[in-house]
């Protein structure tokens, strides 16, 4: 080979292929949007057909708990992206007690702590529906919340069960690396995901009534 074609080969373009595991992540959170299109089209079928219930249920609602528990849910969505950005710089770990210094495991425990309290927020509001006589059977007004926040709240919880196996994973590697880090950016692109929908759902059945 001559140092003209050798110098050709080294100074070629890499191409830098797209992550399979990132690609198929996003195809599948298409199709869970087009699951949760679905139920915000069964959310506003019952509604149309009885405006009535939807008066006289949406009285019950606690705004200020709902809308504290949405700003809950959107900022751990910033924290998570923090917790990306320590992960792309392949840090794990803290190295100081300043926010500004920690790693991903820590970013990612904030977010859990987050969404945990966003969970047990909307559990005490369902206790609180519950005692008010309206449950999934109850009436149109009770299968179309329960249905469209339920499942929302179903997602919310596998994305904390997502952020403690990529915690428990990077404690239990020796060396964080490129692959651990592409783990915790599909974990981000779910929660990211999660958290558009509450915004939506929060809109649809909150503000809009």
């Amino acid at each position: 080979m001559t140092s003209t074609s050798l110098s050709s080969s080294l100074s070629a373009p890499t191409i830098n292929r797209p992550n399979v595991v990132a690609v198929g992540t996003i195809v599948w959170l298409g199709s869970e949007v087009m699951f949760f299109a679905g139920l915000f089209a069964i959310y506003f079928t019952l509604r149309s057909t009885s405006p009535q219930l939807w008066e006289q249920g949406t009285e019950l609602f606690n705004i200020p708990l709902a809308t504290v528990n949405t700003i809950i849910l959107v900022l751990s969505s910033v924290t998570c992206q923090f917790g990306v950005f320590a992960a792309e710089r392949l840090q794990a770990r803290r190295t100081g007690w300043n926010p500004v210094k920690w790693g991903m495991i820590e970013w990612f425990f904030l977010t859990y702590a987050m969404g945990a309290v966003f969970v047990v927020g909307q559990i005490y509001e369902y206790a609180i529906l519950v005692s008010e006589y309206v449950t999934l059977d109850s009436d149109a007004f009770g299968s179309a919340f329960y249905l469209t926040t339920g499942f929302h709240g179903l997602h919310v919880t596998g994305g904390l069960i997502a952020f403690l196996l990529v915690i428990g994973r990077a404690y239990a590697v020796k060396t964080f690396t490129h692959r651990d880090a592409t783990s915790a950016i599909v974990v981000s692109y779910y929660w990211h995901f999660v958290d558009v929908v509450w915004i939506g759902l929060f809109l649809v059945i909150y503000v809009l009534q």
